[in-house]
């Protein structure tokens, strides 16, 4: 198996409740809890990232699907939101995305356009089987690199 990303993505939190600094290949950003749950609302929450992974990959993939059909379609809005249940003790999520064309489009453009949303690659990754594999470590110096896994 190879990762997707050279470096992983590394977070890292402190005292300060619920503020945590996220780290990736360019550089930092703060993720935090909103006050309603005790943060400080000093960063996008987990939810929000969450999201924000759908929406910006949803909006770069019909981004270069448009440019390469060379349709006038200057700006693209993408609105995503999550509601959840539990139904039967499971946990069902739905994650509502409306695509917004800032310019006129056909109906066949909108119908195509759809299908290119739903093949963007964060929407095929949530729409299939995933698993987490986690592991822990205490009191050895810390590393850059994954942790090595068998491949399971």
């Amino acid at each position: 198996m190879q990762y997707k990303m050279e470096k992983p993505v590394r977070g890292t939190i402190g005292e300060v409740k619920y503020r945590c600094v996220i780290e990736w290949r360019n550089g930092t950003f703060i993720a935090d809890e909103p006050e309603k749950s005790g943060g400080q609302d000093s960063g996008p929450d987990p939810f929000t990232l969450f999201l924000s992974s759908l929406a910006s990959c949803t909006l770069a993939t019909l981004r270069m699907y448009i440019d390469r059909k060379g349709w006038d379609i200057p700006n693209i809005s993408v609105n995503c939101n999550l509601s959840q249940k539990v139904t039967d003790g499971t946990l069902i999520s739905v994650i509502d995305r409306d695509v917004y064309f800032h310019a006129d489009t056909t109906r066949e453009q909108r119908e195509r356009l759809l299908q290119i949303a739903k093949a963007c690659p964060i929407s095929k990754m949530l729409e299939s089987t995933m698993v987490i594999r986690t592991e822990t470590n205490g009191g050895e110096a810390f590393i850059e690199e994954m942790i090595l896994r068998a491949d399971k």
